[in-house]
């Protein structure tokens, strides 16, 4: 029989809980990121999309959230969202940070879906609307856990895609630009073949008459001075510059701006 002495217990502990700390694998997060209060979802469900929200989480550094609930408080969707976010310190990355967020008003049947900091600046109203549009389908019918792991999904893959670039279709955007690339690459070759091509050199001697050309006389007269004064236009940068994107959002009572899309299922 092996016999440990009074340390190697303490040390074998310290090593377990030193592997788990630092393999991320095998330390499950306790952040809860699904908020059923209006209880659409059995136990399973909700363990399921707590999974694949802690994964997408990740890996975007931004929380996927859903909220539900059958009490709204007297609010519209989107106060209750804000109030929400406020109360609740929500964001990967600090408190009232990068945050995507579905919500489910059940007792006025809306859906409401905003994006807070990187959320806000990944989903804008066009991004968010689309992703209302392919879900609403399933909430109407009450398949309420396919519309939330739609939700996690295509939230996680737009939010792979850079701003500004039509997340379904990617393949015409990216043969749009080789094309626009191509295109242009061949007017600066065809441009530099006609340049290099050889020519019949022209300076200030050429048609001058060397035996009959001559000057006669020169003479410069200053006529008069003339000034225009003009103002210069300012630019005003709006936010980082240029006109703003159209977040379809607000802000929130503590201050903090979103984007949003609002809708009835």
């Amino acid at each position: 029989m092996v016999r440990f002495n009074k340390y190697a217990k303490p040390l074998f502990i310290f090593l377990l809980i030193l592997i788990i700390l630092t393999n991320p694998s095998l330390a499950k997060s306790n952040k809860e990121r699904i908020f059923d209060k209006a209880n659409l979802l059995d136990k399973r469900e909700k363990e399921d999309l707590e999974v694949l929200a802690e994964k997408y989480s990740q890996k975007r550094e931004t929380d996927f959230i859903i909220l539900t609930t059958s009490d709204p408080e007297g609010k519209n969707v989107v106060e209750y969202v804000e109030d929400f976010y406020d109360r609740m310190a929500l964001g990967y990355d600090k408190r009232h940070g990068n945050v995507a967020i579905l919500t489910i008003d059940m007792k006025n049947r809306e859906l409401y879906l905003a994006g807070f900091y990187k959320g806000e600046e990944y989903l804008d109203k066009e991004r968010l609307d689309k992703i209302r549009n392919k879900i609403t389908p399933d909430l109407s019918k009450g398949n309420y856990f396919s519309a939330f792991k739609s939700f996690l999904e295509i939230s996680y893959k737009y939010m792979g895609i850079r701003p500004g670039v039509d997340p379904d279709n990617i393949l015409f955007n990216l043969y749009f630009q080789i094309g626009a690339a191509l295109i242009i690459a061949g007017i600066s070759v065809g441009a530099m073949l006609y340049n290099s091509a050889g020519k019949a050199e022209v300076f200030a001697g050429t048609y001058q008459d060397h035996e009959n050309s001559r000057i006669i006389s020169s003479r410069d007269r200053f006529i008069r001075k003339t000034v225009s004064r003009r103002k210069k236009p300012t630019n005003k940068p709006h936010g980082s510059g240029g006109m703003p994107r159209n977040t379809g959002g607000g802000r929130s009572s503590g201050g903090h701006s979103h984007s949003g899309s609002r809708g009835k299922f």
